[in-house]
């Protein structure tokens, strides 16, 4: 098969990942054939099914399958699932397990089938696809009591989003006599082949003995009218759950190995090879070894400009609020020369909480991005945020911790505060965890500097509430366009790139007369007594210098690039 057939895919499926609609619903991505082996990619990850679909897996096949896909998707997050891991993956394996199978003709163990019988006497056994209030309160109930695994949690969460858009998926329910679900499982029919148990759930509030028995024996008696050769059980994962698959004759059949890596070397890979480099130069001490391996990649800090009136030096530099490198080192040696650091406004934590605080309390009737967003635009602006989600994608270790919830944002916090959220969960997948102006804070506080804030809370407030609402959806629309984005801000925020980087960012949210022009009269009215005094440091983010140098100028200001 070289184009995708959902339906060729099914017939053919022989693991739960190959069900692609379900795949599909939960991870947010796309599937894609590439010879026999199934893919799902969106955006910047991939997800390679290293069981094929026809023939017999070679590691060696699926590693030439794998190379096609990449180059074919150019993702940097990759992940693979197979029975063996190809040569050159195995330094990447993070787990390895089985597949738990029980054919759907063997013989039902005589306990368990008399358990399920005297259920059956009291509860009704009903097969449907929605999603009522009495799951979600039996959802919430068994998640608030059992210590379930995070990927099962997961699975749980998005069960009422994902069943109507995967075709395949049903919900088995046991109802009581007043109508209330004792117990529930989620299956999953679309494989031709077998049925897949994915999750299922009992009550404690409305308990009724055995009723899980009897849903996992109407289960086997539902997959032999469907006509299934087997029933899937999924993976062992732990002793407790390879016992409940066990007792019911689940066998552990298809080895799983699991592999997780970067196709592109990111912070962590250079940061590695820093700790290697440095643990061959004896001279250093163990400590400072470690210390330097374990600070991020550190860069030349070049958006900064020397200003001088009158003989007396200060220096201004151009931020970047969140970026992927740190200038601990040049900041250093500019810190060292100056007794008075200025900054936008207070970057204490009591602050920025108070500012957090302000952003997830929007007036009653203010609006929402939510409403000027379609279904399809959220669930692009889901996929690129929070990279891989879903049962899979924590199992195998690929979703990120704690993602944030877009939604929520969208809907029930300030229009500002849902940007800045998403933006920078966004930029932290991406390895974009520092900031100039914090850092240069931190900096500044522990080598003793006089610190001052040009704006007020109150000031930043009103600032951050006259962003239009249009140029942040409009912002989210684009949300594909992110990762080359972030690419060219990169280059040109090294290279102290000034133009360059107002070029790539016009239609930046915050890119606008009240967040920039206004300000910059704001600012250069405060910083300017420090700056006539000499040794002070100013941090700006870098846009706001494309006025700043023209306004300092204006002032009796010299200004020098400092290369």
């Amino acid at each position: 098969m070289t184009s995708f057939d959902l339906n060729a895919v099914l017939e053919q499926a022989t693991v739960p990942e190959h069900s692609a609609a379900f795949m599909r619903a939960m991870s947010g991505g796309e599937p894609f054939l590439t010879g026999p082996y199934l893919f799902i990619a969106a955006h910047d990850w991939l997800l390679a099914v290293g069981y094929p679909l026809s023939g017999e897996y070679s590691p060696d096949g699926f590693d030439q399958a794998l190379s096609q896909a990449l180059r074919r998707t150019g993702a940097r997050d990759c992940w693979a699932i197979c029975p063996s891991l190809p040569a050159r993956l195995r330094v990447h394996c993070s787990a390895r397990d089985h597949y738990y199978l029980l054919p759907a003709e063997a013989a039902v163990p005589p306990r368990l089938e008399r358990q399920a019988e005297r259920a059956a006497a009291s509860l009704r056994v009903e097969e449907g696809n929605t999603f009522t209030a009495a799951h979600r309160r039996l959802w919430a109930e068994f998640m608030g009591r059992v210590a379930l695994p995070s990927n099962v949690r997961e699975l749980f969460a998005r069960t009422e989003e994902v069943l109507p858009r995967a075709p395949g998926l049903s919900l088995l329910n046991a109802w009581d006599r007043e109508g209330h679900l004792a117990a529930c499982l989620l299956l999953d029919s679309a494989p031709q082949r077998f049925l897949t148990y994915l999750i299922g759930a009992h009550s404690r509030v409305h308990y009724s003995s055995h009723a899980s028995d009897l849903l996992f024996l109407e289960m086997i008696r539902a997959a032999r009218r469907r006509g299934k050769d087997f029933l899937h059980l999924g993976l062992g994962v732990n002793e407790g759950i390879r016992r409940f698959k066990t007792k019911w004759g689940g066998k552990p059949a298809l080895p799983y190995e699991v592999a997780a890596w970067q196709e592109k070397g990111g912070g962590r890979a250079r940061v590695n090879g820093l700790a290697r480099m440095l643990a061959s130069m004896p001279a250093e001490s163990a400590a400072r070894r470690e210390h330097l391996a374990s600070r991020p990649a550190q860069k030349r800090f070049t958006m900064l400009w020397e200003v001088e009136k009158n003989g007396r030096c200060s220096w201004i530099g151009g931020t970047a609020h969140f970026f992927c490198y740190s200038f601990e080192s040049s900041l250093h040696g500019l810190l060292e020369r100056v007794d008075t650091v200025l900054f936008e406004g207070p970057l204490d934590r009591a602050s920025l909480d108070q500012v957090a605080e302000i952003g997830r309390s929007p007036e009653p009737a203010a609006p929402r991005l939510i409403d000027a967003m379609t279904e399809d635009e959220v669930r692009r602006l889901e996929r690129v945020v929070c990279g891989p989600r879903g049962l899979w994608a924590k199992l195998l270790g690929l979703q990120a911790p704690d993602p944030p919830g877009v939604r929520f944002f969208l809907a029930e916090t300030r229009p500002w505060m849902a940007f800045f959220s998403l933006w920078t969960s966004y930029l932290a997948r991406h390895g974009w965890t520092q900031s100039v102006d914090l850092e240069a804070w931190r900096l500044a506080r522990e080598t003793g500097k006089a610190v001052r804030a040009m704006e007020t809370i109150s000031e930043q407030m009103e600032t951050l509430e006259s962003i239009p609402i249009p140029r942040i959806v409009n912002f989210f629309r684009r949300c594909g366009e992110w990762n080359r984005y972030i690419k060219r801000n990169v280059r040109a925020y090294l290279k102290g790139d000034l133009e360059g980087m107002m070029g790539t960012s016009s239609e930046f949210p915050t890119r606008t007369e009240m967040v920039i022009s206004r300000r910059d009269a704001l600012f250069l009215e405060r910083m300017e007594p420090y700056l006539a005094q000499g040794r002070s440091a100013v941090f700006v983010g870098s846009a706001h210098m494309f006025n700043l140098r023209d306004l300092l100028a204006s002032a009796g200001f010299r200004l020098r690039r400092c290369r």
